[in-house]
């Protein structure tokens, strides 16, 4: 799961990084509304974790702003006004959570987990795909009961590829979901994170496929019939 944090405290900022990166998310930072902007024209994210008190726009505002030309990126709100009055003023502007400083990093990363279970969001806690099941909370991938021992990135992309299964992901939606802004990505980066990926998984005893979809894209499917979701048929494409 990508995050976008718009955060101007350098402090804050560096602590939900660290907490989020440990908690499994691809995380990109910038510091006002300006920066969030941008990095929301050219990127795709599945939540924004907005401070309210910025150097350049309220963040309601920019909330506002978000939701009246249609983007329906999930917005969580971090900031310290955390009077009632502030909680619903967050949410009638079209914020879909609401979290008061100081706050637990548990706290925050369940709740981002959350907003990804709504209608519109994604899939569930545990998703499951052929002898696959993977613990979105617990970050653990089991294979027919067993516990498969995979790294961050291949774990990133593992979630993006089971939350979209039976359908291909674009390459640049999947280097999206796993590298950040920072990450030194190659040609080939996400190429070779596949190939590892598809290697454990088959070290695993998994009848799970990554289909590689040339010009398009890859695909998951279950590995156990005729190549829909959860009975996709052959070798790795």
């Amino acid at each position: 799961m990508r995050v976008l944090l718009v955060e101007d405290d350098d402090r804050l900022a560096e602590a939900v990084t660290l907490g989020l990166t440990q908690a499994g998310f691809a995380l990109d930072r910038v510091e006002d509304g300006e920066g969030a902007e941008a990095a929301l024209a050219v990127s795709r994210f599945d939540a924004v974790v907005l401070d309210l008190g910025l150097p350049d726009i309220d963040g309601l505002d920019l909330v506002r702003r978000w939701r009246d030309r249609g983007l329906t990126v999930a917005v969580l709100i971090l900031t310290a006004r955390d009077g009632i009055r502030d909680r619903v003023a967050g949410l009638d502007r079209g914020a879909d959570d609401y979290l008061p400083k100081p706050f637990a990093m548990p706290e925050l990363a369940a709740r981002l987990r959350a907003l990804m279970r709504r209608p519109g969001g994604t899939l569930g806690v545990d998703i499951t795909c052929g002898d696959l099941s993977f613990d979105t909370i617990g970050r653990e991938t089991r294979v027919n009961g067993r516990v498969v021992s995979l790294g961050r990135r291949e774990t990133g992309l593992l979630e993006v590829l089971l939350r979209r299964q039976g359908r291909v992901v674009p390459k640049d939606a999947a280097e999206e979901a796993v590298y950040g802004f920072d990450d030194a990505a190659s040609a080939n980066t996400l190429e070779v994170l596949v190939h590892r990926l598809r290697k454990r998984l088959d070290a695993a005893g998994s009848s799970v496929r990554i289909h590689t979809l040339r010009g398009l894209g890859y695909l998951l499917d279950g590995g156990d019939g005729d190549g829909g979701v959860g009975d996709g048929g052959g070798g790795h494409g």
